[in-house]
């Protein structure tokens, strides 16, 4: 079961210029700047205050398109938490909804679905800190 928003992704071309504004301009804090050098991945996590309880997640816009191109990069996804991800995920499948494979995150493990118009969403859990 799905229990809260936890994050919106919002797809920006260029992550230093994106931080530099929500934290100069916008008052906002990094929370994360988390990445796998490797694969190109980064990932930087921002809010109001360090313990807000939905935060942005600052995507490069032109990795994600990459890694997924069927995602619609124009407008921010929302990123859903849950305590059973192998449980939502069996479950959405059963109901016959389309969803991405489940993946290791790093910081947890997640899956993209989406609805009957094609708007893609994700679901994570996230590993115990």
């Amino acid at each position: 079961m799905i229990n809260k928003l936890g994050q919106v992704m919002v797809y920006v071309e260029d992550q230093d210029k994106a931080v530099k504004f929500w934290t100069e301009k916008a008052g906002f804090t990094v929370i994360a700047d988390e990445g796998s050098p490797d694969q190109g991945l980064r990932w930087i996590e921002i809010a109001p205050t360090e313990d807000a309880a939905t935060t942005i997640v600052l995507h490069d816009k032109e990795v994600v398109s990459k890694l997924s191109p069927e995602l619609e990069l124009g407008t921010p996804s929302l990123m859903f938490y849950t305590d059973g991800v192998d449980k939502l995920y069996a479950d959405f499948k059963e109901r016959g909804i389309t969803t991405g494979e489940l993946v290791n995150m790093g910081i947890g493990r997640s899956f993209n679905f989406a609805d009957d118009e094609g708007n893609y969403f994700a679901v994570m859990e996230r590993l115990e800190d």
